[in-house]
């Protein structure tokens, strides 16, 4: 697939002005955490995952799993922008009847492999979306992003350990470690850390990358592709809010939605006014 890397800059900054644009609209949902993942998800659906917006549910598509699904804006601005639905509906977040709720739906939104938002379940999920695949003789990946403040979930660590015993090598885990989560940092809320010594212990191979630089997300992916006979966790340092400067680092952007004048300014510095 391609790896323009500078046609991904380009898209990342489309999501991300379509995810401050729809959280405005909204006034309801997670700036701070989308914003940290777009770089993960765009190198994703744009540069590596199998999938064809004219038939989501593509038997031999690769899956994505948001465990961490309060971060839907993220997810549906990607899958708005690869055209698995009209960019308009990104303005109906949140709103009755919309397809495109609070924390993804399977049953609503094309494009979503799973239903999350309940922390903790969504590798879970993808052991078992892997464990099929093999069954089936089939190729297809299945990729997961969990959020840190997530792995205090003991269902994590479950899965983690099922995942290394049935030798899952098709799974592809990231953790979107920007430090933060609802009530404050990871580490006085509940300390997760050392992630990746906790992950190799349970039998993982992991990769520590920055999450916003696209080319150690690729050579993780490609380093992932090519380990046989383990799942691969890839520990992404991120910003929460990146982008965005005073979003940036902030806990309390956590779960909180942008004035008009806050996203004004927020658009102006990604480029493009209210309307664009």
């Amino acid at each position: 697939m391609n790896r323009d890397i500078n046609k991904l800059k380009e898209i990342a900054v489309e999501v991300r002005k379509n995810i401050i644009k729809m959280l405005t609209e909204s006034q309801s949902g997670h700036p701070g955490g989308s914003l940290s993942a777009v770089e993960i998800l765009t190198s994703l659906y744009f540069s590596e995952m199998k999938v064809d917006p004219n038939n989501p549910k593509w038997e031999d598509r690769d899956r994505f799993i948001l465990s961490k699904g309060h971060a839907a804006p993220v997810l549906y601005a990607v899958l708005a922008e690869k055209g698995f639905f009209d960019k308009s509906e990104l303005m109906t977040l949140r709103k009755i009847d919309s397809n495109l709720q609070g924390h993804p739906s399977i049953k609503n939104t094309p494009g979503v492999d799973m239903s999350t938002g309940s922390l903790g379940q969504g590798l879970s999920v993808a052991n078992g979306m892997a464990l099929a695949g093999k069954l089936d003789n089939k190729d297809y990946r299945v990729y997961i992003l969990l959020g840190d403040g997530e792995l205090e979930e003991g269902q994590v660590w479950e899965a983690a350990m099922t995942a290394a015993h049935y030798k899952l090598d098709n799974v592809t885990a990231f953790v979107d470690f920007n430090g933060l989560q609802i009530d404050g940092p990871c580490t006085q809320v509940m300390n997760v850390t050392p992630i990746a010594d906790k992950f190799r212990a349970f039998g993982w191979n992991v990769i520590e990358i920055d999450g916003h630089d696209y080319n150690q997300i690729f050579d993780a992916i490609d380093k992932a592709k090519s380990t046989k006979g383990m799942p691969t966790m890839i520990v992404a340092k991120t910003v929460k809010g990146k982008g965005v400067s005073f979003m940036e680092n902030q806990v309390g952007w956590h779960g909180t939605a942008p004035s008009k004048e806050q996203c004004e300014q927020a658009l102006q510095e990604l480029g493009g006014a209210i309307n664009g």
